[in-house]
């Protein structure tokens, strides 16, 4: 099957298309979190790439060489990518041109009722499919529910397709994507021997070692490794709610745990577990086990929970119905601008239906109007709670006012919780 020709109406829509050279590769949601580091590696790497994305502000944003994100390195490899002529933009599945291997980061979200939504995949696929020509390269790049990947192939096999599919999970961290792709394996799966090749000849070229195992294995090495993440950090999040009702400081505890004892080097401090991938995809684990996932679901518990003790903790030492409430960080990780899933805003609505007021800050993000400067916020608050430790907050004046830190992150700050 061939690629159809492209509408004068198309061609319109994709503006300079047809003055750039053909692209080597495309990336569907190209713009995005995980679409925008992979896109910049393969540039970096020589590759010509289709940044293919409904979003046509973010990529005006791409191409005025701009990023609408932080990631950390980005800047430059995006400054080059343009100017050596390396980056197509396109907002319509028909913009999609070549033989070259079409990468999907359309993962399967999560539904108001928890359950992942697999049909979300099989859109992107089927609004693709008239546009990709027979025998090219699919790679799945986001988290899909387990079985996808094969479901996929028999999916397409039943249409009388022969495109080669491919699983390879991204698994950087966010706001790090492009250091990380350079420095950490990528794993790489494939519905048929020929689908593996191609994918680890592919990724060859940007990640420093391949490892390969088949499609459930990939799928479920994905999930396993956000929700180990998650239950790690529930499990000191639980240690620091039972030291801080036993009296304890938590913070002495770890540093005795962890002085000159290797076995428990891993354990991370306690802060807000949150963002786009660590709860849902464990919620995804469970939903995969047929919420047979104890450990999983005791982890969401307490991950989801802390910033509700915090606030029944506070109500028996504040009279909070009196006081305004300052929330220093609003991202979901500290040096970022991402507010997807944050713990932050859990916090803010709880907090709306007990304190007089709840004022909010954030060196970063700029997607949310009701954030003031910091120095307002310090000014015009009671108490102040760290959210997000952000570098910025380390040293600054709190003007003595009494600040929630459950990160044990700042030194001179009149910590009271």
């Amino acid at each position: 099957m061939n690629s159809p020709s492209k509408s004068p109406e198309a061609v319109a829509k994709i503006g300079t298309l047809g003055s750039t050279p053909m692209p080597d590769i495309t990336v569907v949601g190209g713009a995005g979190h995980v679409g925008i580091p992979l896109v910049l590696a393969f540039a970096e790497a020589g590759m010509t790439v289709n940044v293919n994305d409904l979003n046509e502000a973010t990529l005006a944003t791409l191409k005025a060489g701009k990023l609408p994100f932080i990631e950390h390195g980005a800047a430059p490899l995006l400054a080059k990518a343009l100017a050596d002529n390396r980056l197509v933009f396109t907002s319509q599945p028909a913009a999609i041109r070549g033989t070259g291997p079409v990468i999907v980061t359309i993962g399967t979200p999560v539904d108001e009722f928890l359950n992942p939504v697999t049909a979300a995949v099989q859109r992107c696929i089927d609004d693709l499919l008239p546009h990709i020509a027979d025998e090219q390269l699919i790679v799945l790049r986001s988290t899909v529910f387990p079985g996808t990947t094969d479901w996929l192939h028999t999916y397409l096999a039943r249409l009388g397709r022969k495109n080669k599919i491919a699983f390879c999970p991204e698994r950087v961290v966010q706001g790090y994507g492009i250091k990380e792709l350079r420095e950490m394996p990528q794993i790489v799966s494939g519905t048929s021997p020929e689908a593996v090749e191609e994918a680890v000849a592919l990724f060859n070229r940007i990640a420093p070692e391949v490892v390969v195992v088949a499609p459930i294995e990939a799928e479920l090495a994905k999930l396993f490794n956000n929700a180990y993440r998650y239950i790690e950090f529930a499990a000191t999040n639980q240690f620091y709610m039972i030291a801080k009702s036993a009296g304890a400081d938590y913070q002495a505890i770890m540093k005795a745990m962890k002085h000159n004892y290797p076995r428990a080097r891993t354990l991370p401090g306690p802060g807000f577990a949150a963002g786009p991938c660590l709860f849902k995809d464990t919620m995804q684990l469970a939903a995969f086990a047929r919420n047979q996932f104890n450990i999983g679901h005791a982890a969401m518990q307490v991950n989801e929970g802390l910033a509700l003790q915090l606030i029944e903790d506070l109500k028996r030492s504040y009279d909070l119905p009196n006081m305004t409430v300052g929330l220093l960080g609003m991202a979901f990780k500290a040096e970022i601008d991402d507010t997807r899933a944050s713990l932050s805003y859990k916090l803010k609505r709880a907090l709306q239906t007990c304190a007089r007021t709840v004022l909010t800050t954030d060196p970063f993000v700029t997607t949310d109007a009701s954030i003031q400067p910091l120095d307002s916020v310090v000014a015009d608050s009671d108490l102040l709670i760290l959210c997000t430790p952000h570098s910025a907050y380390r040293d600054a004046d709190f003007a003595g006012k009494p600040v929630v830190d459950i990160w044990g992150f700042l030194k001179n700050a009149n910590v009271v919780y």
